[in-house]
């Protein structure tokens, strides 16, 4: 009976020590191959929102933008409304995903902020390394539970390629499907490929996204207070950002059904935006209106009401992108200008209504906390930890992701299966 207990014994840690091989081997060429990917679609944004500025009349041209974008979709018979929720829906079901999303999303992004669109980069990193994901795990033919991780391990590396905040990638990609479970077998894959991509990344001389936030308070009860006095306000924020975000889809179908149409009659919309505001600051992703706002502590009043409104409008109408980004931006120029009301340093402030925003909108605590750490260092770790916690519980059940799953309640160990709102 010892024998053949001890030979189930090494037969387990064998398996154990297989798989773990597997994964290094197979999530070490997807994030070679999402790192490539990653930052030639970096590169490929930075250039045409450098064309962008340089050339601000371009963005008139953005209705014709939109109505190319949805041409495209339709002419390889990908519907214009596939995105990020497909991806996530997947991991669970195991739906196709259209090998054509990859060229589509990057080029349709690309015309995005070629032209103006107030949108991110992160929505189109997580449909091409989605994508590649399940393209390379069909390839090698792996099972259906491993085709989950594969997804895992492509939208981690994209997004760890993106921003280089690579142990947030691995976590958000894992901690995005469903609220209150996280994907830990996935953890060794999605590191693997989130670390192999910033590296590819840094190869290319892709700087990561990391931001000096000066005058971060010493601990104390006042500060903690005024923390978490900004975390609840933020959190109403996020929760009416998803509701613009979805009511805005809804109502621009119901009432403009043609797609052509709707792009056109968005990108207009914006446009004529751009021009009564007086500033091209809400068009495109506004990396540098946030990283003003956090190393600055400088933010008009109105620009995170205005960001909503730009973002809503850009993709509701069909244009490509993503909506993390602008949280980024919205978070932040909000905590910027809450965070001098309440009597904090406008800088914190910004870098705690970023982080605080993210996890309203997007339900992973644990990588908003690993983002913070990742963006602005982990001296006011603390803080943020406790923002994000704050806003997680107080956003409720709403999210962008309409497809993310909330297993477990946020208020009591309770299993609720219900989507996000």
């Amino acid at each position: 009976m010892k024998s053949i207990d001890l030979r189930r014994r090494i037969h387990a840690i064998a398996g154990f020590v297989l798989t773990f091989i597997k994964w290094l081997v197979i999530a070490g060429a997807t994030g070679v191959i999402t790192g490539l990917i990653g930052s030639f679609f970096n590169i490929t944004i930075s250039r045409v929102t450098e064309f962008r500025k340089a050339h601000d009349y371009i963005i008139y041209l953005l209705p014709v933008a939109g109505v190319v974008i949805v041409g495209m979709y339709h002419l390889c018979k990908v519907d214009p409304q596939t995105g990020t929720n497909l991806i996530i829906s997947s991991v669970r079901s195991h739906e196709k995903i259209p090998a054509l999303l990859v060229p589509l999303i990057f080029i349709s992004a690309a015309f995005t902020h070629l032209f103006g669109g107030s949108a991110g980069r992160e929505g189109a990193a997580l449909q091409i390394g989605g994508t590649i994901g399940f393209e390379i795990g069909r390839v090698l033919k792996l099972e259906q539970r491993d085709m989950s991780i594969m997804l895992i391990c492509g939208m981690a590396g994209l997004f760890s390629a993106l921003f280089g905040t690579p142990l947030a990638a691995s976590f958000f990609a894992m901690e995005v499907i469903s609220v209150g479970v996280i994907y830990y077998a996935g953890l060794i894959p999605s590191l693997v490929s989130s670390l192999t991509a910033y590296g590819i990344a840094l190869l290319f001389k892709i700087s990561p996204e990391r931001f000096e936030v000066e005058k971060i308070p010493g601990f104390s009860a006042h500060v903690l207070f005024k923390v978490v006095l900004l975390a609840a306000f933020t959190a109403v924020v996020s929760i009416v950002f998803c509701l613009m975000m979805e009511y805005g889809a809804i109502y621009m179908k119901k009432f403009i059904k043609n797609d052509y149409l709707k792009a056109f009659a968005g990108g207009l919309a914006v446009v004529a935006l751009t021009v009564i505001s007086g500033t091209t600051d809400y068009n495109g992703a506004g990396m540098d209106i946030v990283e003003k706002a956090v190393t600055e502590g400088q933010a008009r009043p109105e620009a995170f009401a205005l960001k909503m409104i730009f973002t809503c409008i850009t993709i509701s109408a069909g244009f490509k992108g993503g909506e993390i980004v602008p949280t980024f931006f919205i978070g932040a120029t909000f905590g910027c200008a809450m965070g001098s009301i309440l009597g904090l340093p406008a800088g914190f402030g910004a870098a705690l209504g970023l982080a605080a925003m993210f996890c309203g909108c997007v339900n992973c605590p644990a990588a908003s906390i690993i983002l913070s750490v990742e963006l602005f260092g982990a001296e006011g770790m603390i803080y943020f930890a406790v923002a994000c916690a704050v806003s997680y519980m107080l956003s409720g059940y709403y999210g962008l992701y309409s497809s993310q799953k909330i297993v477990y309640s946020k208020l009591k160990t309770e299993f609720i299966n219900i989507n996000a709102k």
